[in-house]
């Protein structure tokens, strides 16, 4: 008892010594351990992301954080189609940005989500046509490939990227906008005008929200010309071609304006 107890009164004593060591011990290990953390946060932050990776998307986008242009129009689709601004926002900053990346109108691109689902996500027509931009998955399966899978169709941001695609690749096949929309919907018993004016009517209105113009109250009608012939049987890709379409129209006819809309050549 009498070993243990003076083991006991040295270890004290020299635990007393030492404390100023094992403080400044401690200090230089908490000092270690929040250097190491904070290089691995700027790693991370200036890491580069893949250019398809869905990392990088926003949930949301406010539009009070928004440019005035995209701020305007979020606020005009929010109020007409009852969608809430704050994933709409991230939607159209992600149509804007996209848009200028492939020298495509953004305000098309929001123009055919708007037709085409309504800005719902999770759409899909009896023909198979899925997610914001209705494209038919099953026919663009690989475009999803850089995305994780046929799945993200329901993605929004991914449906939304793959979409601008098909719509691309159409325009420049047809060799004008009125031409790629009629493609897009893939309009093989019709004309595909009447899709072609409902879309382009939208894309009027939502770009003169964003330059803040006056909204128009009247719309050219487009008559499609007949698509160029594709490589393989182009099938209905959109929810578009389940509307009630106008009958063809024979070449040549001339076609009679609506009386509240001006008549102008596509």
């Amino acid at each position: 008892m009498v070993a243990l107890g003076a083991g006991f009164a040295v270890l004290v004593i020299a635990l007393a010594v030492q404390s100023d060591l094992r403080s400044n011990m401690e200090q230089l290990l908490l000092s270690w351990l929040q250097e190491r953390q904070d290089s691995a946060v700027v790693a991370a932050d200036d890491a580069p992301m893949p250019e398809n990776s869905n990392d990088d998307r926003l949930a949301v986008a406010p539009p009070p954080l928004l440019p005035k242009q995209q701020a305007a129009v979020t606020q005009w689709l929010s109020r007409k189609y009852r969608v809430a601004p704050e994933p709409l926002g991230a939607l159209v900053a992600e149509a804007f940005a996209v848009g200028a990346k492939v020298r495509l109108d953004p305000t098309l691109i929001l123009a055919v989500m708007a037709i085409e689902s309504r800005f719902n996500p999770y759409a899909q027509s009896p023909v198979g046509a899925q997610g914001l931009m209705q494209v038919l998955t099953r026919v663009h399966t690989d475009k999803y490939d850089d995305y994780g899978g046929a799945m993200a169709a329901f993605d929004p941001l991914s449906n939304l990227r793959v979409g601008v695609k098909v719509l691309q690749d159409c325009i420049k096949q047809a060799g004008s906008v009125e031409g790629g929309l009629r493609l897009y919907v893939g309009a093989v018993t019709t004309d595909g005008s009447g899709y072609i004016n409902k879309v382009m009517a939208e894309h009027l209105r939502i770009q003169s929200v964003a330059l803040g113009k006056p909204m128009p109250t009247s719309f050219p009608i487009f008559t499609a010309a007949p698509a160029p012939a594709a490589p393989e049987p182009i099938e209905p890709t959109q929810t578009g071609l389940l509307d009630p379409q106008p009958e063809a129209i024979p070449a040549g006819q001339p076609v009679e304006p609506a009386a509240d809309a001006v008549l102008t050549s596509s």
